[in-house]
C-alpha cells in the first residue's frame, strides 16, 4: 500500500521508515528540506509541497499527518481537503483534541472525504518495538487501511496472551497492539485517557524515588538515614516487581546515565493530554483524584523543582525525545 506522509519529525519520520522497512512505499513531505531529504535516503518519495504529495498517491489516497496538534493540522488539513478528490482519507496522527476530530469528520464528509484519527503511543522507541494504535473512523475505511495498523503495531511479541480472551466477543487486534476503538474522535479520546494515567503513573515513580533519594538527610535520625543507590533500585524493581513497567525500564535508563539528573532542571511541561484528560472527568463527574494532583505537580514544577521532577523530565526524554524547553505560567 502506498501512503502519503506529512510530517517527519521524530515520530513522522520514524512511522514512515517502519513503513518502508515492511515493503509499504510512502510518498512524504516536510516543510524541513532536511527533514524530507534523510527520508529519500531512506527510499521514500519526497514531495516538495502538499500539491505534489496528492499527485503522487494513487486513489482512494490515504495520507497520515504528524503534526503538532493546533493551528498547524488545522491549516493543513484545510489545504489538503482543496487538493484531494471524493473517496479519499485524511488520517490524523498528532496529538489532537478528540472534539476537534468530531468536527473535522463533519466537514470532510461534505466534500465526500474520509477523516480517521490515531492515537500513537510508542515514542521514539516506535521503529523497533512497534507503536501502540488506538483508532477511531468508519469501519469500512479502518478496515481498508488494516495493512498500515498492522504493520505499525508491535505484535504479540513474547506477551502471553490474557486468560479468558477467547471468542468472538473480542477483537483481536487488540493483542497484536492495535484496535478499533470506536466512530471518529474514539481513538484520540482513548489516546488522551492512556496520557492522563501516564501522567499519574509517572508521578507516582517520581514521588516513590524522591523519598528514597532524601532517605540521607542529616534532618534524620542518624540510624535511619539510608545512602541509597537509586539506579540499582529502579534495576532491582524491573525484575518481578508487580510495579515493573516500561516507564521503569526507562527510569533505571534515566538513572544509569545520570545518577543525579543534573542534565535536567526539573521544568516538567504537559502536552495537552493531561489536561483534557481533567476536562472530560469534569464533565463525566467522574472523580481523577490522582490525574488532577500529576498535572498540577506539573503546573507547580515550573517555579520549584525536586529530584522527582527532575525523573520525570528524564523519563518524558527517554521515552518521546522530549527536551526542556522554559515556559511561562500561562502555558
Amino acid at each position: 500500500m502506498k501512503l502519503g506522509i506529512v510530517g517527519l519529525g521524530r515520530m513522522g519520520g520514524n512511522i514512515t521508515r517502519r513503513l518502508m522497512d515492511a515493503g509499504h512505499e510512502c510518498a512524504v513531505f516536510d516543510t524541513s528540506d532536511e527533514a524530507r531529504e534523510a527520508l529519500e535516503k531512506d527510499g521514500a518519495d519526497s514531495a516538495d509541497s502538499l500539491k505534489a504529495l496528492v499527485e503522487r498517491l494513487p486513489a482512494p489516497r490515504n495520507i497520515w499527518l504528524m503534526l503538532p496538534a493546533g493551528e498547524i493540522t488545522e491549516s493543513t488539513i484545510s489545504k489538503l481537503s482543496e487538493q484531494l478528490e471524493p473517496g479519499d482519507t485524511l488520517i490524523e496522527g498528532g496529538n489532537a483534541f478528540f472534539k476537534d476530530d468530531v468536527r473535522r469528520a463533519r466537514e470532510l464528509a461534505e466534500k465526500d472525504l474520509h477523516y480517521v484519527d490515531v492515537g500513537v503511543s510508542g515514542g521514539v522507541w516506535g521503529r523497533e518495538r512497534g507503536y501502540c494504535l488506538m483508532i477511531g473512523g468508519e469501519k469500512d475505511i479502518v478496515e481498508r487501511l488494516d495493512p498500515i495498523f498492522a504493520t505499525l503495531a508491535p505484535g504479540t511479541g513474547d506477551i502471553e496472551k490474557t486468560p479468558g480472551r477467547e471468542g468472538e466477543r473480542f477483537d483481536g487486534r487488540a493483542e497484536q497492539g492495535y484496535l478499533h476503538c470506536g466512530p471518529v474522535g474514539s481513538g484520540h479520546f482513548v489516546k488522551m485517557v492512556h496520557n492522563g494515567i501516564e501522567y499519574g503513573m509517572m508521578q507516582a515513580y517520581a514521588e516513590g524515588f524522591d523519598i528514597l533519594k532524601n532517605r540521607n538527610l542529616e534532618t534524620l535520625p542518624e540510624g535511619e538515614r539510608y545512602d541509597l543507590d537509586l539506579a540499582d533500585i529502579a534495576e532491582l524493581w524491573r525484575r518481578g516487581s508487580v510495579i515493573s513497567s516500561w516507564l521503569l525500564d526507562l527510569t533505571s535508563i534515566a538513572l544509569s546515565e545520570d545518577h543525579d539528573l543534573e542534565q535536567y532542571s526539573g521544568q516538567v511541561n504537559d502536552s495537552g493530554e493531561g489536561r483534557w484528560t481533567i476536562e472530560a472527568a469534569i464533565e463525566e463527574a467522574v472523580p481523577a483524584n490522582v490525574l488532577t494532583s500529576a498535572l498540577f505537580t506539573r503546573f507547580r514544577s515550573r517555579s520549584d523543582n525536586t529530584y522527582g521532577e527532575k525523573l520525570l523530565s528524564a523519563m518524558r526524554q527517554q521515552f518521546g525525545g522530549h527536551v526542556e524547553t522554559p515556559m511561562s505560567p500561562t502555558e
